[in-house]
């Protein structure tokens, strides 16, 4: 069905330009905005309160060329807003308004709990979100978008710029002055720019000329580019090389009979083709499940028929059982993968299912690591994956089940637990690197883990440590020094060469290992901000450099043990290094730790100390998994400084 509608979608944009006038039906710029805290229930709510504004907005369009509308209640409402360019006749806008309508709907408000989404083309505009704009002049998704072309080499670029500059100037002066909207060119030198300025109808007065003049500083990096758009809250402002409005005093376009008949059939259709994609929606959201099974099968191509030949396969219906559909009380974590449940098969083995969000773009890596990468690896160390079902409407992974749930847990969470006692916690530090080992030396492929923390080591009923949550595991190929990827981690773990250059080693994981180290032994959080660093490396750095390591140690650790404690700390400390060079391997540090005598070098500096190092703020991102804290974000980027801006807030 979904093919069939994209089709008449299709046929009829084709259809369009039969039409003599221009509708301006040309998108400029697509901005969804994501509430992925809304709980299921709500955004199903949403969904449709959704739909009930973008029905009651098309009358009020053809009949006055703007739109407000609220409909729902509580934090279910939506605000919904359109409107055509002032320049436009009735016609043109209810064709533009027609086709704007049906593509806004690619925000999906249904499966990506977007809550907010705005569509601007060059001869209208449709907004929706979930809290009352009407007046708003700026915004978060406001943005200049300039032609790819420059102006032609024979037009004097000089004189182009000082054209564009004089125009915006007078359309940002005049609007406000003429009900939100004025056109006009500029000519001078045999160089004419013509522009557009207009704020939309309930932005009042003084809200306008703000939008404006944010406007007119924003366009002026577009020239010597042909055309120049800014899209802003409550205003759109376009310059052009050519002439793409009607003037405002001129009568609109004249038409035939033929051709006036033909723009209203074709209004007519495209306001039928929106309403059937509205009810398609609708009809979406009740067939999810079938549809998400669907396009698994077709994400996970080649992997699909080896999954069902495997041993790993597992049906859908046995592991939805084996939890009791997925209980709440058998839930045992959540992130920004999934969700994880304790269940029991027919058999009476107990493991660990995760359910991946479908709606996570990575989820197709996700699932493939787990599956192709990891599954043939086997260490004391590593959590085991026992085998997936692909058959079902999601995506599920079955794990051995490591009863005292993560390091995190136990370390900061439990309650009713005594503190981890030396012989524990020194298990804990050994296992975990020793995972680490095998994984960048001794098994058959190189893998880097990339989301090493307390969070993702679980530790058995023995308290034996088992690294988890291979989402972001990399194949660090023989033959490379490193490898460039899109960053991703957590918080205070990720290695600072990696944030800022985006170059992947082992010893990324080296980094993040040290930070664990420092937490066990310190029994203190690693937090986090923008302001002071990573709290723990600093103190703990501080207690070295003052020659009082043992007064970092956690009280709770026996005394006996404390220059022992203290001796980890020393190699945290070392795995934490700025330079990635210095930072051990990770067999070099299990003979450390299993091998007293050998003699453990002086640490350097970590490199949050300084407070003009552009390290500094460079906070990470992370692809959650599925018990993460709080800290972990997600971003997929490329490489390179210009990233350290980009993620110093996080979402």
């Amino acid at each position: 069905m979904n093919q069939f509608l994209f089709f008449l979608i299709l046929l009829f944009s084709f259809s369009a330009k039969l039409c003599l006038s221009d509708p301006r039906a040309t998108e400029a710029a697509l901005v969804c905005k994501n509430n992925r805290t809304a709980a299921p229930a709500d955004r199903q709510t949403f969904v449709s309160n959704f739909l009930a504004a973008m029905d009651a907005v098309t009358p009020l369009i053809v009949r006055q060329k703007y739109a407000a509308v609220v409909n729902g209640t509580g934090n279910t409402k939506v605000y919904a807003y359109g409107e055509c360019m002032k320049d436009l006749d009735q016609i043109d806008c209810n064709i533009c308004f027609a086709q704007c309508k049906t593509q806004v709907l690619r925000c999906l408000p249904f499966q990506l709990a977007t809550r907010g989404g705005r569509l601007f083309y060059d001869g209208c505009y449709i907004r929706y979100d979930e809290y009352n704009f009407f007046n708003e002049s700026l915004g978060v998704g406001d943005r200049t978008v300039c032609a790819t072309k420059d102006v032609a080499s024979s037009i004097n670029q000089t004189v182009f710029e000082a054209n564009v500059k004089q125009l915006v100037r007078n359309l940002s002066v005049e609007a406000p002055k003429n009900d939100n909207f004025f056109v006009g060119s500029v000519s001078r030198g045999n160089v004419s720019v013509y522009g557009l300025a207009q704020c939309w109808e309930l932005v009042n007065s003084s809200a306008c000329e703000n939008c404006l003049a944010n406007a007119v500083l924003n366009i002026s990096s577009c020239p010597p580019k042909e055309e120049g758009r800014v899209l802003n809250a409550g205003c759109y402002l376009r310059y052009s090389t050519e002439k793409f409005y009607y003037n405002s005093t001129a009568s609109p376009p004249i038409r035939n009979r033929g051709n006036r008949k033909l723009a209203i059939i074709l209004a007519t259709t495209f306001s039928s083709v929106a309403l059937t994609l509205i009810i398609a929606t609708a009809l979406f959201c009740l067939n999810k499940k079938l549809e998400k099974k669907k396009r698994e099968r077709k994400q996970l191509g080649a992997l699909s028929p080896i999954v069902n030949k495997s041993k790993l396969n597992f049906s859908y219906e046995s592991l939805e059982r084996a939890t009791n559909y997925f209980h709440e009380s058998n839930k045992l974590g959540q992130g920004g993968s999934g969700s994880v449940y304790k269940g029991t098969l027919p058999n009476g083995k107990v493991v660990a299912i995760k359910r991946l969000f479908f709606n996570t773009r990575q989820w197709v890596d996700h699932f493939f690591n787990e599956v192709n990468l990891i599954s043939g690896i086997h260490h004391k160390n590593l959590v085991k994956l026992l085998g997936c079902s692909i058959t079902g409407p999601e995506s599920l992974l079955v794990y051995e089940y490591v009863p005292n749930q993560s390091l995190h847990d136990y370390l900061f969470v439990k309650k009713d637990v005594e503190p981890l006692r030396w012989e524990a916690r020194y298990k804990i530090v050994l296992g975990t690197a020793e995972g680490l080992a095998y994984l960048h030396e001794e098994s058959k492929l190189r893998i880097i883990h990339r989301d090493i923390k307390l969070s993702n080591v679980l530790l058995d009923e023995d308290l034996t440590p088992k690294i988890a949550d291979f989402g972001l595991a990399r194949l660090f190929p023989e033959d490379k020094t490193h490898i460039s990827t899109g960053i991703a981690g957590t918080l205070g773990y990720m290695a600072p060469e990696y944030v800022v250059r985006g170059q992947l080693t082992e010893k990324a994981d080296v980094y993040s290992f040290g930070v664990l180290v420092t937490e066990v032994i310190s029994g203190k959080r690693n937090k986090f901000c923008s302001q002071d660093s990573v709290f723990i490396l600093h103190k703990v750095w501080n207690h070295y450099d003052a020659d009082k390591l043992c007064d970092a140690v956690d009280p709770a650790i026996e005394d006996n043990f404390r220059e022992k404690a203290s001796r980890l700390l020393q190699i945290g400390l070392l795995c934490v290094q700025a330079s990635a060079e210095t930072r051990p391997s990770m067999s070099t540090v299990v003979k450390w730790l299993t091998e007293e005598s050998h003699e453990i070098p002086e640490p350097t500096q970590p490199p949050f100390l300084n407070p003009s190092s552009s390290l500094e703020g460079s906070q990470s991102i992370s692809v959650a998994p599925y018990n993460s804290q709080p800290e972990s974000y997600s971003q997929s980027s490329g490489s390179g400084n210009s990233l350290t801006q980009s993620i110093i807030e996080p979402r």
